[in-house]
This record gives structure tokens, C-alpha cells and sequence, in this order.
């Protein structure tokens, strides 16, 4: 389950800036997680419960923004949103799409004290 390693990342996050900016608690942590980052939410969810615990972030609220996929269709040259890795472009049924986003997670922000 990577969503263990994951979860331990964004506390090493979460420490790293409670000791910079100085705050004891995060209230909110919000995260943007593309369509195609392969993270399993409810893993991700009970990961974060176990992994904060005892640092600022234990009992935070964990929000999840859902980012769309994005590719470049060569046959119409439109940038276009799509839900699957191999879908053929939205607008014009082409096939030759580059994938360009959609695939990233990172802390949106946090809510602190």
C-alpha cells in the first residue's frame, strides 16, 4: 500500500513547515491529486489518521481536490481534459494524445493554529 509512504511524506511536509512558520496545529490539510496518480482515497484517508498521529496534523480534517487528467491532442491541437490515459480526444475522436497532467498530488494548503 503505497498510500502508507505517501501519507509519511506529507508529514515530513507538515513538520518541516510547523518548524519554519512556527504553528502547533493544522487543522485542515487540503491535497490535489490528479486522476491518474494511482492513489487509492479511503487508503489515503485511514494512512493519514495512522501516520499523523502525534504530530500537528493528528486529528486534521483531510481534504481531497480532485484534478483532472490533461493531454494534447496532435490531430486538433487543443489541449483537452480527458478521464483515461487511452481515450481518444473529446472534441475531434482523434487518438494521438500526450498525457500532460494529472498524475501529480501535492498539498493545496493547511489550515493551521
Amino acid at each position: 500500500m503505497h498510500e502508507m509512504s505517501l501519507a509519511e511524506g506529507i508529514r515530513s511536509i507538515v513538520l518541516d513547515q510547523a518548524r519554519s512558520h512556527g504553528f502547533t496545529r493544522v487543522t485542515v490539510l487540503r491535497l490535489e491529486i490528479g486522476s491518474f496518480a494511482g492513489v487509492e482515497k479511503p487508503a489515503l484517508e485511514f494512512a493519514f489518521d495512522v501516520v499523523m498521529r502525534g504530530s500537528p496534523a493528528q486529528g486534521a480534517r483531510l481534504e481531497m481536490i480532485d484534478l483532472p487528467g490533461r493531454a494534447m491532442c496532435y490531430d486538433c491541437l487543443k489541449p483537452v481534459e480527458i478521464d483515461d490515459r487511452l481515450a481518444p480526444c473529446p472534441l475531434c475522436g482523434g487518438g494521438r494524445l500526450l498525457p500532460e497532467g494529472g498524475d501529480e498530488m501535492r498539498i493545496r494548503d493547511m489550515e493551521v493554529l
